[in-house]
């Protein structure tokens, strides 16, 4: 199908057309951010696009730098410190041109502002608040901003938290609009009006993976307690030291090699039998004997230390896993691999 600058283009054309543009490396990286859905969308209108003058090709490439630029300067000092140099740029017409259509098709989040503030700061301004409006205020935020809160909150608290994201489910504008004059928020009045879907299990998988290992246990074993399901359901989405146990031998040999020996003799010490002969049955008989005897010559090691080689080793294994050169199998059939 060709392409001229005449013809309107919709949105999806244009994401075709602009992922065309980038080649297929590029766009492979972008398409590992995407749902299933858009990606079937976009594939199907890349095989349809015959051709592409080369107006149509820079106009489209032009306006996504435009968004894009547009998107930073928000991120930077909001909505009105955008306008101002997107006015400088572009010119007052085109600059309200690319805002409008910025925030009409992605929409400003709310709690903007406190994606710019430090983790500590924010942690004393929040940290007596009540722990649904906690909940609410993470839900927004990154999943690094988040873990350095949530591991900083009182051992009674993070669990309640962790709790509350994940069965969040809808969250009126009028209560976030409350919590954000509260927070002398900036950005209340871009609020969209319809409710908000926020947090979720998936939100609390990202936060997980990115306390520390004691932090993680902690949240684990009172949501096993308190809601089952729930732990159940979160712990099929996050991978942790012991979870070693899901790869297959090639796996574990693969992760093996990427290892320290000395992480591997510390995480061993605080790990399950089951666990260790996972490992062992995987490494040369004389590797084995080795860290054996690095974890017995090594004596009595703190906990704190067990749990940071640990999570070094997870974090190997989820780069891995990330990058395809291994699968965790974690139940259902769409891991199974034939």
């Amino acid at each position: 199908m060709a392409r001229n600058s005449e013809e309107k283009i919709s949105g999806l054309q244009k994401a075709a057309i602009l992922l065309i543009s980038l080649g297929p490396e590029k766009s492979a990286n972008v398409f590992k951010h995407l749902k299933e859905e858009e990606i079937e969308e976009l594939t199907l209108e890349i095989a349809n696009t015959r051709s592409v003058s080369p107006q149509v090709k820079e106009q489209i490439i032009n306006e996504f730098y435009e968004v894009c630029l547009a998107q930073q300067y928000i991120a930077e000092g909001g909505i009105g410190y955008a306008k101002e140099l997107l006015e400088k740029a572009l010119g007052g017409e085109k600059a309200n041109d690319v805002l409008n259509k910025l925030t009409s098709s992605i929409q400003v989040k709310p709690f903007e502002f406190v994606r710019k503030t430090d983790a500590s700061q924010l942690l004393s301004f929040i940290q007596d608040e009540h722990p649904q409006t906690i909940a609410l205020i993470l839900s927004y935020l990154s999943p690094s901003q988040c873990s350095a809160i949530i591991s900083s909150l009182s051992p009674e608290l993070q669990a309640d938290v962790a709790k509350r994201i994940a069965t969040m489910d809808r969250t009126s504008p009028d209560v976030i609009k409350e919590v954000e004059r509260i927070l002398e928020s900036k950005l209340s009045n871009l609020v969209n009006q319809d409710f908000t879907i926020i947090g979720g299990v998936d939100h609390v998988v990202e936060i997980l993976n990115n306390v520390d290992r004691g932090t993680e246990k902690h949240i684990m074993e009172t949501l096993e307690i308190e809601d089952p399901e729930l732990a159940d359901e979160i712990r099929k989405k996050m991978f942790v030291f012991e979870d070693i146990l899901l790869l297959d031998d090639r796996a574990i040999q693969r992760v093996l090699r990427d290892v320290d020996n000395n992480d591997l003799s510390i995480s061993l010490k605080g790990s399950n039998e089951e666990v260790q002969n996972a490992i062992f049955n995987n490494m040369s008989k004389r590797l084995a004997t080795m860290i054996k005897e690095d974890m017995e010559f090594m004596g009595p090691v703190r906990m704190k230390d067990v749990e940071e080689a640990q999570q070094k080793i997870v974090n190997i294994i989820r780069k891995l896993e990330d990058s395809g050169e291994i699968v965790i199998s974690r139940g259902g059939g769409d891991e199974i691999i034939v």
